[in-house]
C-alpha cells in the first residue's frame, strides 16, 4: 500500500470548473469504506473488532488497522498518523460526524446493542438506529438494512 503525496494543484483545479458553493453530501450519498484517526490501534481493534464483530485484515504495528466484513480488503481504516493518544477533534472543527454501518437486519442491530450495553458504551436511538462513539471519539451509526 502506497503513501503518495496529495497533488493539491489539482484538487484546487477541481474548484475552478464548479464554483456552485458546497452544502454537504446527498444523503443518499453512499461510501465503501471510511478512514479515521483513533488515539490508540490496540483500544480501535478490540472496540472494532471484539466488540463490533469486524475482521482484522492488516495491521502496520501500532500505526494502523484495516477491517472489514464479508471478506471485502477493508471497510474501516484505523490510523494515529496525527499521533498516538491526539485528541478528537473540537466539536465546532469541520469534519465527520459519524458514519452508518449497515447491518443485514433488526436482530444483528439488536445483538450489537446488547455488546455495547454490557461494555458500557453510552447508545442514543436515532432514525431507526443506535448513535454511539468509539473509543477515540468517532461517532457511529447502526441501521438494519430494512430501516
Amino acid at each position: 500500500m502506497a503513501t503518495d503525496p496529495l497533488d493539491v494543484d489539482g484538487v484546487l483545479a477541481e474548484l475552478e470548473q464548479d464554483t456552485r458553493p458546497w452544502n454537504g453530501l446527498s444523503p443518499q450519498t453512499r461510501i465503501g469504506h471510511v478512514h479515521l484517526q483513533v488515539a490508540d490501534v490496540d483500544q480501535a481493534e478490540d472496540f472494532y473488532c471484539g466488540l463490533l464483530g469486524f475482521d482484522r485484515v492488516t495491521r502496520y504495528g501500532s500505526s494502523a488497522l484495516f477491517v472489514s466484513a464479508g471478506g471485502y480488503h477493508h471497510h474501516i481504516g484505523l490510523n494515529t498518523w496525527a499521533g498516538v493518544g491526539a485528541p478528537p477533534p473540537p466539536p465546532d472543527a469541520v469534519g465527520l460526524r459519524f458514519f452508518v454501518i449497515r447491518l443485514p437486519d433488526r436482530a444483528e442491530l439488536e445483538r450489537i446493542a446488547r455488546r455495547l450495553e454490557a461494555s458500557g458504551v453510552q447508545t442514543k436511538e436515532q432514525a431507526g438506529g443506535i448513535l454511539f462513539h468509539d473509543p477515540s471519539g468517532n461517532g457511529i451509526v447502526i441501521n438494519p438494512y430494512e430501516s
